[in-house]
């Protein structure tokens, strides 16, 4: 039997089942052909407001079941989400315009995601602590609630489920806005998921939306967590709004994340590294390749087998053919990809690949000779771009490497590891990466950017998990009514 029994969703809210969307319904279209796959609900603000009371209502009990029950939902979403994978990576491959091999990857780590929560629930809760007093005192971690959870279009299944799961198995209730670009991957197919593993009724609502749905949840006071990922720009606004409401915001933000190639890297593994960070899912990730800094002694082979390798990577639709990169998810940002390429090379950029378009289909582009001020290279291009800088020294790649406000992963090839740990630790970077592209993440790890990349690891990993979605109570006991003097 299918996960998804149906193709039309015309509620938003997940209690139990879909009811009706004050919104209305909209499609869900193919990026690769236009063709309308779905129709589900969309949010509106007092969708929000209803979801957010139901879910305050369902948290209490869930946060008073044991952590075994917990984990039990979280094992069975695990097994889910393994018994369905075909299934869950078909709609990633035609709603998200996935090619396959990032399809299957994203369910994996759909899969890790929800095992190793299950697993969260039973860390413990806290920690006994020195009191001068004759007392027990604790300082114990409780659920915050209530988690609001904005998801983006780009890997609407792990980005979405990377707050949902820990948030569930730590004891909150969870009210989750997927991209309505990818509301059924991105949101359907949690809910269901889910549903059938067991949830209890009004824990985890889905309401697909747009900024209006956004808002609310932002603002809403029942909401007291939120854990948002997507561009800066957007992130600054949440963060804004959170702020002034007295709430945490997580916050997962953009990257024009660079990948240093020393002179002793080897040319053509480090040329295998840059096209892969820079055209993985046609450069629509927050950790993509955006910057190449090459050293100028290896400069000309490394520029010249990137460029070989983005003319031989096939570009096509996904649900058709075996292609390495599918369509960018619509015109929009198809436009802004082609505007940054045109613009830097106006400014003098070499186009040694790519530059054009059929459609939604981008070929993958390496740009070569660019100027540190080039658009595509000063900017999140967020396509499949890969711009390349030369530099001769050390101090002069790690000035490169620390330009602009973004500080989510930083990658560096080279054939001594040491001293590639030595030049990272000059670069403000959420993540590092020897001898590896930008591109990564597992469950098990802290994930996260510094500056206008985010608020710092967030998500992944025990530690940054618990930090996010729970409060930490300070608890004393003893056995006698203290004697006061007055």
């Amino acid at each position: 039997m299918p996960l998804l029994e149906s193709q039309e969703w015309h509620g938003n809210v997940f209690t139990g089942a879909w009811t009706a969307a004050r919104g209305g319904d909209a499609p869900v279209t193919a990026p690769a052909t236009g063709a309308e796959l779905a129709r589900i609900g969309s949010a509106a603000a007092e969708d929000v407001t209803a979801s957010a009371e139901a879910a305050a209502g369902a948290q209490r009990a869930w946060a008073a079941a044991s952590f075994e029950e917990r984990a039990a939902v979280l094992r069975r979403a695990g097994a889910l989400f393994e018994e369905h994978a075909e299934e869950i990576a078909g709609w990633l491959v035609r709603e998200a315009g996935s090619a396959r091999g990032k399809a299957a990857f994203e369910t994996h780590l759909a899969v890790t995601e929800a095992y190793e929560c299950a697993a969260l629930a039973s860390q413990p809760a806290g920690e006994v602590l020195r009191s001068a007093r004759p007392r027990l005192s604790l300082a114990r971690r409780v659920p915050v609630g209530v988690v609001g959870v904005i998801a983006p279009f780009n890997f609407p299944l792990i980005l979405g489920l990377r707050s949902v799961a820990p948030a569930l198995a730590l004891g909150n209730a969870v009210v989750l806005k997927p991209d309505p670009r990818t509301a059924v991957c991105g949101g359907a197919v949690i809910a269901e998921v889910f549903r059938k593993a067991g949830l209890p009724e009004g824990v985890l609502h889905v309401l697909p939306g747009g900024a209006q749905a956004g808002e609310r949840l932002v603002t809403d006071p029942r909401v007291r967590v939120i854990s948002f990922t997507g561009s800066t720009a957007a992130g600054r606004r949440v963060g804004e709004a959170a702020g002034r409401h007295l709430k945490r915001a997580h916050l997962e933000l953009g990257g024009n994340s660079p990948l240093i190639v020393l002179d002793d890297a080897d040319v053509e593994r480090a040329a295998s590294a840059g096209a892969w960070g820079s055209f993985l899912h046609q450069g629509q990730i927050c950790m993509t390749t955006g910057r190449h800094l090459v050293h100028s002694a290896v400069a000309d082979a490394y520029a010249e087998r990137l460029a070989a390798k983005a003319e031989a990577l096939h570009v096509g639709d996904p649900e058709k053919e075996e292609g390495a990169l599918g369509p960018l998810i619509d015109e929009g940002q198809r436009d802004r990809v082609h505007d940054l390429v045109r613009r830097s090379a106006e400014a003098g950029a070499r186009v040694l690949a790519g530059g054009t378009y059929d459609g939604l289909f981008y070929r993958p582009t390496v740009l070569d000779r660019v100027g540190p001020d080039a658009p595509a290279y000063a900017e999140e291009v967020f396509g499949p771009v890969a711009p390349i800088v030369r530099f001769d020294t050390l101090d002069e790649a790690a000035e490169l490497a620390a330009q602009g406000e973004y500080g989510l992963s930083l990658g560096i090839l080279t054939g001594n590891p040491m001293r590639g740990l030595e030049l990272a630790d000059r670069i403000p970077s959420g993540l590092v990466h020897i001898n590896d592209q930008t591109v990564d993440d597992e469950a098990v790890a802290p994930f996260g950017g510094v500056g206008a990349s985010g608020t710092g690891s967030r998500f992944g990993g025990t530690t940054a998990n618990v930090e996010a979605f729970t409060e930490t109570q300070w608890v004393t006991m003893q056995a006698e009514i203290e004697r006061y003097p007055f």
